[in-house]
């Protein structure tokens, strides 16, 4: 075989003009003394606050103390491969985590690394863990609804797209368990979910990712897992880069997400405990100065982006756990200050069987009737008036008072309506089904109806309409509006399922 040597030349020639002698330089220090999570290191002179830094065998860290002769660093991952004496190589570059589809239906840590063993993920792109929120220009108003599934939410406390909504209640009240349904709920209308665990037992996401799972709901959801046995870095990071990976559809694809926090309460516990281990100098309930940036900063990423940047939108559904139902606690009242609203549950409630617990009387929704269907704002105008009216009444009434008859009737009622807006966990309505199910307590068809048969007849009354009456619920799911033609034949469809019920049921 012969070479032509002109094109052995040409090659080489080629080769030598894509030759760059490029030198890699990097500060590198070493650590001092590392514990608990928290290593100081010398050597850093022109260390970034918040610059992510390489330990050897590739443990990440970030820089969080700037000091004279050293740098506090807060180690992310397994901090016990990092030793005294140790190199540290500066990158130059904030924190990062791969972000992109890839994470759909995966359970990853707080830096996005795979834990339920499905293999690596590689992400389309990466995206800074910190990042600024949306400006005032560049957002829209919060008008398009973000249906929970829940009767007593939607009717009373709606939440729309791009809005903050705090959850807040005891230890074992339903917290998380409306976050869930939240989530199912989203199945089919294009809504990319993360939740993120901060301070669970990992027994406990286990059972969160099965019942997802079970529902359909991992396919459009990203499980993001910082368990009780992590670090505390760990934990303070992961609301961060859960953000990170909802923000990418946001801004990347215009798609509307939702985040869930579960629970910030957690999240400022671990943040409390990394201060206080790199010294800095503790402040109410020994908590930081800056704890309320810590959290506002998190939440002001939740917005609804205006059409020039593709109009996606961020929904927050921060928790926080209440002790002894104290919301006027430190970190509570922080949160409450920076959300738009919050669904308070209440442990009297939860263990009288009403489930959802939600106290109607502290909850609230910043954004309301804008962020709500026609239909639901038409059927259940007074309806949170009302029910705040009937606990009240509720009280005078154990009193052994008599009651005249307006204010008896208005008592039964409520004790109805109370058993309207009961549901069942992970059984999430469309807004028609919701509506029925308000219109069967609100018109008066259910007053003869005995207290304890109500959900049972809710129950059957909508399985009855969704195949005999179907079109009524299909067109206010696609419409959204209700007309006063469409109220009376939906009453009329219900009168008529009450015959059936009591013939049937005898009740």
């Amino acid at each position: 075989m012969k070479f032509d040597i002109s094109e052995v030349s040409h090659l080489i020639k080629e080769e030598i003009k894509r030759y760059r002698s490029e030198i890699d330089v990097a500060m590198v220090g070493r650590v001092l003394e590392v514990g608990d999570g928290i290593a100081r290191v010398c050597g850093l002179d022109n260390a970034m606050a918040g610059e992510m830094l390489e330990f050897e065998d590739g443990v990440i860290g970030e820089v969080f103390n700037l000091e004279e002769e050293s740098v506090g660093v807060v180690i992310y991952g397994d901090y016990q491969k990092v030793k005294e004496s140790s190199q540290v190589r500066s990158t130059g570059k904030m924190l990062t985590v791969p972000v992109g589809s890839e994470l759909l239906g995966r359970v990853v840590d707080s830096l996005c690394n795979p834990m339920d063993g499905k293999g690596q993920i590689t992400g389309e792109d990466t995206r800074s863990v910190e990042f600024p929120a949306a400006g005032i220009a560049q957002r829209q108003p919060v008008s398009v609804p973000l249906s929970t599934g829940l009767k007593s939410v939607d009717s009373m406390i709606p939440i729309g797209r791009g809005q903050r909504e705090l959850i807040i209640g005891d230890r074992k009240t339903g917290k998380t368990a409306i976050a869930l349904d939240t989530i199912i709920n989203q199945k089919g209308k294009d809504v990319l979910c993360v939740y993120v665990a901060v301070g669970q037992k990992e027994s406990t996401v286990a059972e969160v990712v099965r019942k997802l799972d079970e529902h359909g709901a991992m396919d459009y959801t990203v499980v993001v897992c910082a368990s009780a046995a992590n670090s505390a870095a760990m934990q303070y990071i992961a609301p961060y880069s859960g953000t990170a990976i909802a923000e990418h559809f946001m801004y990347a694809h215009g798609k509307d997400t939702l985040c869930v926090y579960d629970d910030l309460s957690k999240h400022a516990n671990a943040y409390r405990e990394l201060s206080l281990l790199l010294r800095r100098p503790p402040g109410r309930e020994a908590y930081p100065g800056d704890i309320f940036y810590l959290h506002s900063r998190l939440l002001e990423r939740s917005s609804r982006l205006s059409d020039e940047l593709k109009g996606g939108s961020l929904t927050a559904l921060p928790i926080i756990e209440t002790l002894e139902g104290q919301v006027a606690a430190y970190i509570p009242t922080n949160i409450i200050s920076i959300t738009d609203g919050q669904i308070y549950l209440k442990r009297d409630l939860f263990l009288a069987g009403v489930r959802p617990a939600i106290d109607v009387g502290i909850s609230v929704s910043r954004v309301g009737g804008d962020a709500q269907p026609a239909a639901m704002k038409k059927i259940a105008p007074r309806l949170r008036l009302d029910l705040a009216m009937f606990r009240e009444l509720q009280d005078f009434a154990r009193l052994g008072t008599e009651l005249d008859p307006a204010a008896q009737a208005q008592l039964d009622r409520g004790y109805r309506m109370v058993e309207v807006l009961k549901q069942k966990q992970y059984s999430p309505l469309s807004v028609g089904q919701q509506v029925a199910s308000i219109l069967a307590g609100s018109s008066g068809e259910l007053d003869d109806i005995e207290v304890s048969s109500v959900s049972h007849f809710i129950e059957e009354m909508l399985t009855w309409i969704d195949l005999e009456a179907r079109e009524y619920i299909d067109h206010i799911d696609k419409t959204g509006d209700l007309s006063d033609e469409l109220v009376n034949n939906l009453t009329e469809a219900i009168g008529t399922y009450k015959m059936i019920y009591k013939f049937s049921f005898g009740k």
